[in-house]
């Protein structure tokens, strides 16, 4: 074996990028066999839940809470409104500016489907336990906000300002 040779992992799943896609896999299958009676996809769940939380968010807004590029938003929130579950309508300050408010039909929809998002989470920390679920998520929640940055669509909090940088000493 080259000196080269060591530098590499011993295998595939020793990779941290891998392992996170194959949990990301995972947590979407969970998803669809919880939720699929609501027929949503995860992006859908986060745009309708941010809207519920915002109403009257406009468009860009919620690609950036949501951390979505601005035409994969645009196809969301077209797929959202074809199933009459939120309404885009112009600002009265920016007519290029669109506004979106959850229909009766998407609050409803969002409240039924709770209950299964819940178990969603449950589902893919049950292998861990309870305090082994808070390190988790204290770890995960790091690495995301530490590497905010670098993703081709950064997340922005809810205060509008991009999720700060943990300032480690």
């Amino acid at each position: 074996m080259s000196s080269q040779d060591s530098i590499y992992p011993s295998s595939l799943q020793s990779l941290p990028g891998h392992t996170i896609r194959r949990l990301h896999q995972i947590a979407t299958g969970i998803f669809h066999q919880e939720v699929q009676a609501s027929g949503l996809t995860p992006v859908q769940y986060s745009a309708l839940q941010t809207v519920h939380d915002y109403p009257g968010i406009d468009q860009r807004t919620l690609a950036r809470m949501i951390a979505l590029d601005a035409s994969t938003t645009a196809g969301v929130v077209d797929r959202l409104e074809a199933r009459e579950l939120l309404t885009r309508s112009a600002s009265p300050d920016d007519r290029r500016v669109r506004l979106l408010c959850l229909t009766t039909e998407g609050e409803t929809l969002l409240q039924q489907t709770l209950p299964a998002m819940w178990r969603v989470q449950e589902l893919i920390l049950a292998p861990l336990s309870v305090e082994q679920q808070k390190t988790f998520m204290q770890m995960l929640q790091l690495l995301v906000t530490e590497n905010n940055d670098l993703s081709r669509a950064p997340m922005e909090s809810a205060t509008l300002g991009k999720i700060p940088r943990n300032t480690r000493n």
